[in-house]
């Protein structure tokens, strides 16, 4: 067995456990996962729906993930928070532009881990991809590491159906090119068009149907022009 790099003795358990489960819940396929980088921080950019997509990144991963929580969680229980710092999730006060996690997750990758983020914010409940946030953007920018795009399609039914024993979903997941942060952190315009280059790269690696505000032509032109110097080409309409 070879773990992912860099991961806790804790995240070794749980990868253990995800590895026994994965065949009951799941028929999973990876694609890119040779563009995570093999050594250095960097941020996953990934789209965020009703399933368990954190726990499908993580696995996924080469690497091991580091995760804002929500705060709320950390004081559930203390055995869950013992068990979220153990495999190095940290918390955020989601909604009050938590400065403190941000720096801390820019602490995180500049001590060449890899940050977990699902820029959308929040879960989208038609699977479609919605407008992206800036904050992963501004973790790269802050930290000077690439951002790697990832989607998860068709892990909706994992959750919600699995004690129906019905036949187990096909879930993909894939990792895109990684795009190199450009542009001035402090320059609202240089982060925009970032992170639209970003959530460009993650539609693009969607079915076109699941695109959401990113299947706007308007928004694919705009970001085409204005792509930083050195990302990712934004993909054209299709």
């Amino acid at each position: 067995m070879r773990f992912p790099k860099q991961s806790t003795s804790a995240w070794k358990f749980w990868y253990i456990v995800a590895i026994i489960i994965r065949p009951i819940f799941v028929r999973l396929t990876i694609l890119g996962d040779e563009h995570i980088p093999l050594d250095g921080g960097c941020v996953f950019a990934c789209n965020h729906t009703s399933g368990p997509d954190y726990v499908i990144l993580g696995y996924a991963s080469t690497r091991q993930v580091y995760y804002m929580v929500k705060a709320e969680a950390f004081g559930m229980h203390p055995w869950l928070s013992k068990v979220l710092y153990g495999v190095g999730c940290f918390p955020v006060r989601r909604g009050k532009g938590d400065s403190d996690a941000i720096e801390q997750a820019v602490r995180v990758a500049q001590a060449n881990h890899v940050i977990g983020m699902f820029p959308e914010g929040t879960r989208s409940k038609t699977g479609k991809l919605q407008r992206g946030k800036s904050g992963a953007v501004r973790i790269a920018m802050g930290a000077g590491v690439p951002i790697v795009p990832a989607v998860v399609v068709g892990s909706e039914p994992i959750l919600r159906d699995w004690w129906k024993l019905k036949r187990r979903p096909a879930v993909t997941i894939q990792f895109g090119p990684p795009i190199e942060p450009t542009g001035d952190a402090g320059n609202a315009a240089d982060v925009q068009r970032l992170t639209t280059t970003m959530m460009l790269a993650m539609a693009a690696m969607l079915p076109p149907a699941r695109r959401g505000y990113y299947a706007d032509p308007a928004a694919l032109a705009a970001a085409a022009v204005d792509a930083p110097a050195g990302g990712a080409t934004p993909p054209q309409p299709t």
